[in-house]
């Protein structure tokens, strides 16, 4: 039987860890959705049209190297407001959250448009000052160049593409439980969502 858990939210606001924290928790199977565009976006770096790169992604592209880098994820982001490229990964999206024993899939689309019926959706949110401090720190500790400044600049930037593209805009679910991160560490964001979850599993 599937138990499906979407969760959704901005760049940097915690999402990926608080999904592998449930994920793990629980014993379910996680996919970071983002790392489909991440993936089809550094295709696009190397010269491939975005629908074509889409098309023809596979398994093991989401373990190419680079796919972390501010580049690839400006990239994702420009290849996420593709209607063609969004369709095209639509399905394998949809798969994994049916595989049994449970899954979680964190991305920005997927309590709105790619498991509308999930069984537990959040949204996790922080202010773009806290998540611009967030992925500096997490540059600088990969010793890749930035500024503050840039990077605030980046996450509005990428905020902004997000949440006004006219294809499945990011957008908490009706039914989404918010969890702002902004003040919270991330075992405590853990915790609320696990309790968010052990209350709808049957």
């Amino acid at each position: 039987m599937s138990f499906t858990i979407a969760i959704d939210g901005p760049a940097a606001a915690g999402k990926g860890t608080l999904s592998k924290a449930v994920a793990a928790h629980f014993g379910f199977a996680h996919l970071d959705t983002g790392l489909l565009y991440r993936a089809v976006g550094a295709k696009t770096l190397l010269g491939v049209e975005p629908i074509e790169a889409a098309l023809a992604l596979t398994a093991e592209d989401l373990n190419a190297q680079g796919l972390r880098t501010q580049d690839v994820a400006q990239a994702a982001s420009r290849v996420a407001v593709i209607a063609e490229v969004r369709a095209a990964l639509v399905d394998f999206q949809r798969a994994f959250a049916q595989r049994a024993g449970g899954a979680v899939l964190d991305g920005r689309d997927i309590g709105t448009v790619i498991c509308p019926d999930a069984a537990v959706k959040l949204f996790v949110t922080a202010s773009a000052q806290v998540r611009a401090e967030r992925r500096f720190l997490e540059l600088l500790a990969k010793g890749d160049p930035c500024t503050r400044e840039d990077v605030l600049a980046d996450v509005k930037a990428r905020d902004a593409r997000d949440m006004e593209r006219v294809e499945a805009p990011l957008k908490p679910a009706d039914d989404a439980v918010l969890i702002d991160t902004s003040q919270m560490s991330i075992e405590d964001a853990a915790l609320r969502a696990i309790a968010v979850v052990e209350a709808r599993k049957p």
